[in-house]
């Protein structure tokens, strides 16, 4: 396992309305479902600050996938309601993120990562 510095502890976004979001509302969810979902076009996330912060803790998390097979919890909207999946990232794109069995969930219906 690997050691995460303090401020690395939990990869979330760092914005006091998304750090504090209740995550009981959202569905644990297999991965695999992830490929029978909807996800609207729209942008989940509200600001550019939002976007950034999600953008780099995907980037934190998919380096974490790789080296160490880190799982990480991936809270996210598809066009019926919020759910969230524990899982490895394997990669990612401008557009997606990459799980095993090539499910692909779209960045812009990602709210929020964690470890």
């Amino acid at each position: 396992m690997v050691e995460i510095p303090y401020h690395d502890s939990a990869i979330r976004l760092f914005l006091p309305q998304i750090s504090r979001m209740n995550t009981d509302e959202f569905e644990l969810v297999e991965k695999e479902q992830v490929a029978s979902y909807h996800f609207p076009p729209e942008e989940i996330l509200k600001s550019e600050k939002e976007m950034l912060a999600r953008k780099e803790a995907i980037e934190r998390a998919n380096s974490l996938g790789n080296l160490e097979h880190y799982k990480v919890k991936i809270y996210f909207a598809d066009e019926v309601s919020k759910k969230h999946i524990e899982t490895t990232i394997w990669g990612v794109t401008d557009l997606a993120i990459l799980l095993k069995q090539n499910v692909v969930l779209p960045i812009h219906r990602i709210i929020k990562l964690e470890i």
